[in-house]
């Protein structure tokens, strides 16, 4: 089994649960063990899910000004989460392939492992709403076929990024890459590093 293999299931799993009630206040039930792979899979894949509606809610162009700002401050903090869980993610893999030996040649790659898993997860989601529109029984037949033609756009991609994904992590394993795990080091939730914070004290 590849490693997409094994995660586009969580991912679609994580997906449905949490459209059992289509509510971003429903907290996670993470049904694998914790400090597994699995379980960091789910999670990021629940927190994806969640953003996405909160981006479609923060979009309502009669939502009050002052909800709108908490869902802000939410969708912050839910950015963080992710990129946070990203870098777990990634430092598997460190972990898991830190004692192979890059062959002479090795290079490194634009994109981390973890980071592309993450644009995979978020093409599940594409995947099940862009599903949804092409099959939803009140829109027009040139609305579903429109949205018929992006899924099949999407799904071709799921398709070519994990087989890119697993190539990737083959040639890791194999020393005909090698991978470095950097922390985002964003500043702007850092009251230390964004001047507006540390500008009040």
């Amino acid at each position: 089994m590849t490693f997409t293999q094994l995660a586009q299931p969580i991912f679609e799993r994580a997906i449905t649960d949490y459209h059992v009630t289509d509510n971003v206040d429903t907290p996670i039930q993470n049904p694998y063990s914790a400090g597994t792979i699995e379980a960091d899979l789910y999670q990021k894949c629940w927190i994806d899910t969640v953003q996405w509606h909160f981006e479609d809610i923060i979009r309502d162009p009669e939502i009050d000004p002052a909800e709108a700002l908490v869902l802000k401050r939410r969708i912050d903090k839910s950015n963080q989460d992710r990129t946070d869980l990203v870098e777990t993610i990634d430092s598997y893999f460190y972990t898991k392939y830190h004692n192979v030996q890059a062959l002479p040649g090795a290079t490194i790659n634009t994109e981390s492992p973890a980071w592309a898993i993450d644009r995979l997860s978020i093409l599940a989601l594409k995947i099940y709403h862009m599903r949804q529109q092409a099959e939803r029984p009140e829109a027009s037949a040139e609305h579903r076929a429109a949205c018929q033609k992006k899924l099949d756009v999407l799904l071709e991609q799921q398709k070519d990024l994990s087989t890119a994904i697993d190539q990737l992590l083959s040639d890791i394993e194999s020393g005909r890459k090698w991978m470095k795990v950097y922390k985002q080091m964003k500043m702007y939730n850092d009251p230390s590093t964004n001047p507006v914070l540390y500008g009040k004290k």
